[in-house]
């Protein structure tokens, strides 16, 4: 049964930064369920990640930026919603492109508002990062404090979202799990990938603690959000599971059960967001969703992906 729109035919869906980390395992989720998706993504990364979706005849892919409000204007104009992941994710590439980081998160969030239908309903992908240092347990209604460029502008771009009617904010768990689109700087992949290639790990603030989210559990809350809008409109949620809320020094015991290699604990090294605490994912589950993946299978997934992937050094003759 397909998702159906005002007019009986399917929901059309765009996502914004639909080639990247998550939206190449959201949208191939989307288009199995049934919707229409137009992805919007300026190639950063390449686009071999979207391949396997052109065979849908449901799918559209136009090249372009966030920060091109005629090309959205255009894209939107038969949108049922809008899943808006385009961003530059993480604090060490907004510290390293900091005008870019303010251009995409911030004002190409803005731009996506603003060339929106207003009936339109819209998703928008935040961060755990925007809460910073607290203490105890984060619920929706904890404080933000965000600490780095990273989780200021998504902070400032949650806050423009929420100021939309029809809009649900989303503040994930730490992402981790293998994508068309692999990223190695997720904490638990980059882990994962150290000790099982290089067969050594450095691990500073061992008892920092947080919570993880597979990324396939990502992609399944927006077609849950989409068939449960009438409850979830309007709302943030925390997205997660407090099953998975693990330390550090826990993510890498849990390798040493599967691998063999040497781990060295340091004195040294800061996260910039002070990510150390634990969250509440009440609001969520209260809508009927709940994760699938948990920490021991996604690190079994890893294990068995990464072992056959390879980076190699142009500079060396091994």
């Amino acid at each position: 049964m397909h998702p159906l729109n005002s007019v009986d035919g399917p929901m059309k869906v765009v996502v914004t930064g639909g080639a990247g980390y998550v939206g190449s395992v959201l949208v191939p989720h989307l288009l199995q369920a049934g919707y229409a998706v137009h992805v919007v993504d300026n190639l950063r990364f390449g686009g071999d990640a979207m391949l396997g979706n052109f065979i849908y005849p449901n799918f559209k892919f136009t090249q372009g930026d966030v920060a091109d409000f005629g090309l959205l204007k255009r894209v939107f104009a038969d949108a049922d919603a809008v899943v808006h992941l385009a961003a530059l994710v993480g604090y060490p590439v907004c510290k390293k492109f900091p005008d870019e980081a303010q251009k995409t998160n911030m004002e190409g969030t803005q731009k996506v508002i603003d060339a929106m239908p207003p009936e339109a309903r819209l998703i928008y992908f935040s961060t755990g990062s925007n809460y910073g240092e607290v203490t105890g347990v984060c619920d929706e209604d904890t404080p933000l404090n965000p600490l780095s460029l990273y989780g200021e502008s998504k902070t400032a771009a949650e806050y423009l979202s929420m100021s939309r009617p029809n809009s649900v904010a989303l503040r994930f768990a730490t992402a981790f799990g293998l994508s068309p689109r692999l990223r190695l700087d997720l904490m638990i992949n980059d882990f994962t990938y150290q000790a099982l290639v290089n067969r050594y790990l450095l691990v500073y603030e061992r008892h920092f603690r947080r919570t993880f989210i597979h990324v396939h559990d990502m992609a399944r809350v927006v077609p849950h959000l989409l068939t449960h809008w009438d409850q979830a409109r309007n709302m943030r949620f925390n997205v997660g599971h407090e099953s998975m809320n693990l330390t550090k020094e826990d993510i890498v015991r849990l390798l040493q059960k599967k691998l063999d290699f040497h781990l060295h604990f340091a004195d040294v090294g800061r996260d910039e967001d002070r990510r150390d605490y634990e969250v509440s994912y009440a609001r969520i589950r209260a809508l009927g969703f709940h994760t699938v993946v948990d920490v021991e299978r996604g690190l079994n997934e890893l294990i068995g992906g990464l072992s056959i992937i390879r980076i190699r050094n142009p500079y060396s003759n091994v």
